[in-house]
């Protein structure tokens, strides 16, 4: 399992080269690279990434006319329908930050879809969103927390259906445990006036717990 699961990790050049396939209907070649992003990179770096995603199963060659595939190997890490989408999103927020128009862009996924699952990752705290100025615009920018690696990697050896998220803490809970709260400030020997005052503030934060 450590081995594939060390096979399955991706680089931001990794993610580039199998998104364009993804973009060409699985197969690309060496104009498809020519004319995407990636010629940036210089024709060893490419020829490097290409063999290494080669000899990690994620692509294959086509002798015939030096195209390349996609793997359904590689595919079922990002591209696999029957994989959660909120572990298809912690994967690739893994390999990199992303803003919600990327992700969708990357994943195939609406952002409309997207939305209320990555909210769920962000209140369970295994995402973290924050405003970052690109093109003078203000995106919102989504960056996996050290909790949403551990959940992401323990799903290599537990699966996807023993993972709890997005599950907030039960209001109830947290009311009973200020209202526990009052009462031990209320039976305690101190002060009466900073009591009345600690109590006080408990109860607007209940109030507000409620809302």
């Amino acid at each position: 399992m450590k081995y594939v699961y060390c096979m399955r990790r991706l680089g931001t050049i990794d993610l580039e080269i199998l998104h364009l396939a993804i973009n060409e209907n699985g197969k690309f070649n060496e104009n498809n690279l020519e004319n995407s992003n990636l010629k940036r990179l210089g024709v060893g770096k490419i020829l490097d990434s290409l063999a290494s995603l080669k000899d990690r199963k994620m692509i294959s060659l086509n002798r015939e006319d030096g195209s390349f595939a996609i793997t359904d190997f590689a595919r079922d890490i990002l591209w696999n329908d029957s994989i959660p989408m909120w572990a298809r999103v912690l994967r690739l927020l893994q390999i990199k930050s992303c803003s919600m128009a990327q992700i969708s862009d990357i994943l195939k996924i609406s952002t409309e879809e997207l939305s209320a699952e990555v909210e769920k990752l962000r209140k369970s705290q295994l995402v973290l969103m924050s405003p970052q100025r690109q093109d003078e615009k203000l995106v919102k920018v989504f960056e996996i927390l050290s909790e949403g690696i551990e959940e992401i990697d323990k799903t290599e050896t537990e699966g996807f259906n023993k993972i709890k998220f997005g599950e907030q803490k039960s209001e109830e809970g947290i009311l009973d445990t200020v209202d526990a709260i009052i009462k031990d400030i209320e039976e305690a020997s101190f002060d009466q006036k900073k009591k009345a005052i600690i109590v006080e503030k408990l109860t607007g934060l209940k109030s507000k717990l409620r809302i």
